[in-house]
């Protein structure tokens, strides 16, 4: 049996073939795993719990269907979807977990978080960052009508893209000191996030002990996922 850890599918109703993908992904490969854990970013945006789009219940009902085959899911947040709650969760069957997450996995200890945190070197995202996630702007924002939200985030979204369009790439990646000190806090022998959208497994020497940190990469053309067994962990990608 295997564990599946996944990221960054940005599901929206905009794009069916990734949703597809990922109901194919439930039913064909995480129906037979020992467990599910998603770091972030799973859809899009996200403006609240009370928002009834339908893509969110055909989603929930998918994972639903893991968590009644005893395969339990797992989440994180990423910085498109912070502020799914508890509400949400519930009808997903999954649990939310804290934003450094450390597993003990067929005898490995795995660091997993969305990643963001790690960018220390993007001072204007890790600004906005705190901002967003000060708990009464989160009140303030979900007590608006879902029509305000909506146009909030989508206007957000833009401008992010168009932030993220004059920065370097160097800049948007994850700080190598970040890194290794979310090692050492947590005496992880590897560390799997997503968020960059650069799929690889990097070595890192810590002290003369080998590390690994792995990336996954973004649901655009094909899905990715890490697969951890007893045998071993590793970098997969499958077509829609």
């Amino acid at each position: 049996m295997s564990t599946y850890i996944i990221a960054d599918l940005h599901l929206s109703e905009d794009e069916p073939a990734i949703t597809a993908g990922f109901l194919h992904f439930i039913e064909q490969q995480a129906i037979h795993a020992d467990s599910l854990y998603i770091l972030g970013d799973f859809f899009n945006y996200w403006i609240g719990d009370d928002d009834n789009n339908p893509l969110h219940q055909q989603v929930a009902n998918a994972l639903k269907q893991l968590s009644e085959r005893g395969i339990p899911c797992y989440f994180i947040h990423g910085n498109r979807d912070f502020l799914i709650g508890k509400r949400y969760a519930k009808q997903c069957g999954m649990t939310i977990l804290p934003q450094e997450t450390l597993l003990e996995l067929y005898g490995k200890r795995i660091l997993i978080m969305h990643g963001d945190t790690l960018c220390s070197d993007d001072a204007a995202y890790q600004n906005y960052r705190k901002k967003v996630h000060t708990p009464w702007i989160q009140r303030l924002f979900l007590a608006l009508p879902l029509f305000i939200r909506r146009r909030i985030a989508q206007k957000m979204r833009r401008n992010s893209q168009y932030a993220s369009s004059m920065k370097s790439e160097s800049i948007m990646d994850v700080n190598p000191d970040a890194v290794i000190n979310a090692l050492k806090r947590h005496q992880a022998q590897w560390m799997i996030h997503g968020h960059t959208h650069r799929p690889a497994i990097h070595e890192i020497n810590i002290a003369g002990q080998l590390h690994f940190r792995g990336v996954l990469g973004a649901w655009h053309h094909e899905g990715s996922a890490f697969v951890i067994s007893e045998q071993g962990i590793e970098l997969i990608f499958f077509p829609f």
